[in-house]
């Protein structure tokens, strides 16, 4: 089966998934417990719809697909409401956002909707926005909660689309934190302009990178703003939580040549202090034109290696792809030197440590290459169990997985084969995210 171009009519961009990050520091300027007015998830300008999907085009994609089986037939048509909207950046800077708001309409618009707040994968294209319906990530949230009655509200994030922003702090948690909060700000206000209804009731997912923010948000929703968000429950998705102990690992995941580089050279522009100099990093040529590549502006995740951009144009292994891009002494010290600045910013955005009130689901998938599950979602389960969090429930939607997509209902073994390269290079972009949010929906469903 194949879940993703579901009813596009435009080749839709290219969609990278990938890992995110959070900050466990004090969190947002506001008083824990106080009603606050936050003057951010303000519109930027009045939200504008793109289009109305009808359950009948939302349904013939799903079925030519195979998509179906897991979301269901829709019971809803869906509006797509192009938002812009006010948040702050890494250092509490003013600045905006741009997202999309998908509204159930039709025979569903006078219902009360429970609000779903998406956080969306790691992105390499600054162009690319979710506003856009025939985007694939777009789709997939159409189909799974839309169409099923949820108001869906999914951030941009800072740097993308129409943000001002000049970076993406990726997986920098407070920000991300900010852009998912404040994207639900905008879309309350959007959607009393629409004369829709909401239940009142939010909940949080996200996918990848996005599970990651989607975590951050939810923390610091119940932390921060308890009375203003009613926050029933969290899905996080094949997220990256425990970043310090993947770099104490030296974890080399695949898709390393554009995650990496990508987290280095945003913490260097959010803390200032991985390195003195791009060149005690990186290698040439890369440390001539890497701060100022990822999001690029013109180029995709195909495209920034086969036009040298990045390396792994020769089918080098994630771990040759590490020693292309940095220096070896920058990579030994993050590895074994606990005052390493590089490690010290990721762990202050591990999401380990808190404790969520509102029922909350892990999900991943036991063979994902580029997430592994059992350096975060296992890390993350096992710190909430050893806090005695009872609140927390962990799904391995690997056996779906090798059975919709495995040769003879199993993962291949032999790593030169190419049914082994097509299985895990399409595992964690491709295969894993639809159970995952099936997975989320069915938790959804019960406490909406």
């Amino acid at each position: 089966m194949k879940y993703l171009h579901l009813w596009s009519v435009a080749t839709a961009a290219a969609l990278l998934t990938a890992c995110g990050g959070g900050d466990s520091g004090p969190g947002f300027a506001f008083l824990p417990g106080v009603a606050t007015t936050p003057t951010t998830g303000t519109l930027v300008e009045p939200q504008a719809t793109v289009t109305t999907l009808t359950k009948a085009q939302i349904d013939a994609g799903t079925k030519a697909s195979g998509l179906q089986a897991l979301s269901g037939a829709a019971k809803c048509d869906v509006k797509v409401v192009a938002l812009n909207y006010t948040t702050l950046g890494a250092k509490n800077e003013p600045t905006n956002a741009s997202g999309v708001l998908l509204l159930p309409a039709g025979s569903c618009a006078d219902a009360a909707a429970p609000l779903v707040a998406y956080a969306k994968g790691t992105d390499l294209e600054k162009p690319r926005t979710l506003a856009n319906p025939a985007d694939t990530e777009t789709q997939l949230l159409t189909a799974m909660y839309a169409a099923q009655g949820y108001a869906v509200v999914a951030t941009d994030y800072l740097g993308y689309a129409k943000s001002k922003y000049p970076f993406h702090p990726y997986l920098h948690a407070d920000s991300e934190a900010r852009s998912v909060l404040d994207a639900i700000r905008a879309a309350r206000v959007a959607i009393t302009s629409l004369q829709g209804n909401l239940s009142g009731k939010v909940m949080f997912t996200g996918y990848s990178q996005g599970g990651h923010s989607s975590m951050a948000a939810h923390r610091a929703a119940e932390r921060d703003f308890p009375l203003e968000f009613n926050v029933v429950a969290g899905a996080h998705l094949a997220g990256p939580y425990n970043l310090s102990g993947a770099v104490k690992l030296g974890i080399a995941p695949l898709g390393y040549q554009y995650f990496v580089p990508f987290q280095v050279t945003s913490y260097q522009k959010v803390y200032g202090d991985v390195y003195a100099k791009v060149g005690d990093a990186f290698k040439a040529p890369y440390d001539g034109y890497i701060e100022n590549l990822l999001p690029s502006p013109t180029l995709n995740s195909t495209t920034l290696v086969t036009s040298g951009a990045l390396p792994g144009a020769n089918g080098e292994s994630p771990s040759q792809v590490r020693d292309l891009l940095f220096q070896p002494a920058f990579v030994s010290d993050t590895q074994t030197n606990s005052a390493n600045p590089f490690y010290l910013d990721a762990k202050k955005n591990d999401l380990l440590g808190w404790s969520p009130r509102a029922a909350t689901l892990l999900c991943g998938g036991a063979g994902d290459p580029t997430v592994p599950p059992a350096v975060h979602q296992a890390a993350m389960k096992a710190d909430f169990d050893a806090r005695g969090v009872k609140t927390v429930i962990s799904v391995d939607v690997d056996p779906q997985i090798q059975s919709n997509y495995g040769p003879g209902g199993v993962a291949p073994t032999d790593p030169t084969s190419a049914a082994f390269a097509t299985y895990y290079g399409s595992y964690h972009g491709t295969y894993e995210p639809p159970f995952c949010h099936a997975a989320a929906r069915k938790l959804f469903d019960v406490l909406r």
